[in-house]
C-alpha cells in the first residue's frame, strides 16, 4: 500500500502550513484564486473582501470561470462554516501587512485555521512583482503545477517593450487612480504597489501624489489629479470604484478625459507570468500611443 507524503509549505507570515497530503480542495481569496487558475489550479470555491458585495467581482476574476466556481461570500458576513461547507483541504489567501488576512475578519481567520490549513501570500508594500510573482509559482509547485517556459519568454518580450517605449524624449505621465466619486479620487501612491513600481524600475513616469495620511491611496479632490496632467491613465474596475459615468458632471474629470488615455486597471490583479505579461504590454501600447501625441 502506498504511503502518502505530507505536504507543507512556508507562508509569507513565517507560519508552516502543513497537511496530511498534497491538497486537491482549494478555497481561495479571489486575486490568489485568480492567480491559480493562470498556473492551472481550479479552486472549489472563492470569497471577496470587505470591499465585495454578494457577488464576485468579475474585474478582480482574470481568467476564472465564475460561473462555474462557487463564490461563498465576502467581508464581515463570511463565517467560518460557509467556507468550510466547500470542503476545503487547503485556504489560499493574501496579506498586505505579513500578518493579517486580508478578507477575512481576525476571529473567522482564527476560527478558520483551527480546522483548515491557511496559506497567506504578501502582496503588500514589503515585495517587488517579481518576488510576489515567485511566491505563488512556489505555491503552485507544491501543488503540483507550474507555468510553461514559454510564459517566461513572453514576459521578458513585455518588459524588453515597455523598456523600449519609455526609453524615448517623450516621457507621458502615467497616473493611477480609483474614482471614489465626482467630488474625490484616490490616487495611487506608486512606492506602494508592487506593479507601479515595477512600471517605474522599467522607465514608466509615475508623478508621485501629495504627501497625506493614507499608505496606498491619496484621496483629494479632482482639481489635485488633473494637476498631474496625466497622459495615461490607469483606472481602477473593480466593483466598488465609482464608474466613468459619475464622474462627468466634475469639470477636472472632464479636463483628464479629454487629455489622458484611460486603460481599465485592477489593483488586485492575477499574480502571474500571463497576467503580468498583458499588464506591461497593454500599458506600453498606451505610453506609445500617448508619446505619439506629444
Amino acid at each position: 500500500m502506498e504511503q502518502s507524503t505530507p505536504w507543507e509549505f512556508s507562508d509569507d507570515r513565517g507560519r508552516l502550513v502543513v497537511a496530511g497530503n498534497r491538497p486537491e480542495r482549494i478555497v481561495a481569496y479571489i486575486q490568489a484564486g485568480a492567480t491559480l487558475w493562470d498556473h492551472g489550479i481550479r479552486p472549489v470555491g472563492l470569497f471577496g473582501s470587505q470591499h465585495d458585495g454578494a457577488a464576485a467581482d468579475p474585474a478582480k476574476a482574470g481568467e476564472l470561470p465564475l460561473d462555474a466556481i462557487r463564490y461563498l461570500g465576502s467581508g464581515a458576513a463570511l463565517h467560518p462554516d460557509t467556507l468550510l461547507e466547500a470542503r476545503p483541504d487547503l485556504v489560499v489567501a493574501v496579506t498586505y501587512d505579513g500578518e493579517q488576512v486580508y478578507g477575512l475578519a481576525a476571529k473567522t481567520a482564527r476560527e478558520l485555521e483551527e480546522q483548515v490549513p491557511v496559506a497567506a501570500l504578501a502582496v503588500g508594500p514589503g515585495r517587488s512583482l517579481p518576488e510576489v510573482r515567485e511566491r505563488f509559482a512556489a505555491l503552485a509547485g507544491s501543488l503540483g503545477r507550474g507555468e510553461p517556459l514559454s510564459l517566461a519568454r513572453e514576459l521578458d518580450a513585455a518588459e524588453d517593450e515597455l523598456r523600449r517605449v519609455t526609453g524615448g524624449p517623450a516621457r507621458p505621465r502615467v497616473v493611477a487612480l480609483s474614482p471614489a466619486g465626482p467630488e474625490k479620487v484616490h490616487l495611487a501612491r506608486p512606492g506602494t504597489w508592487p506593479d507601479l513600481r515595477a512600471l517605474a524600475e522599467h522607465g514608466v513616469e509615475l508623478p508621485e501624489p501629495a504627501a497625506g495620511a493614507g499608505t496606498n491611496w491619496s484621496t483629494v479632490g479632482w482639481a489635485e489629479a488633473a494637476a498631474l496632467a496625466p497622459d495615461v491613465v490607469l483606472l481602477d474596475v473593480r466593483a466598488n470604484a465609482a464608474r466613468v459615468e459619475a464622474l462627468r458632471a466634475d469639470e477636472h474629470w472632464r479636463a483628464i478625459e479629454a487629455r489622458a488615455r484611460l486603460l481599465p486597471w485592477n489593483p488586485e490583479a492575477p499574480v502571474s507570468r500571463r497576467a503580468h505579461t498583458r499588464f506591461f504590454t497593454e500599458v506600453a501600447e498606451a505610453v506609445r500611443a500617448a508619446a505619439a501625441r506629444t
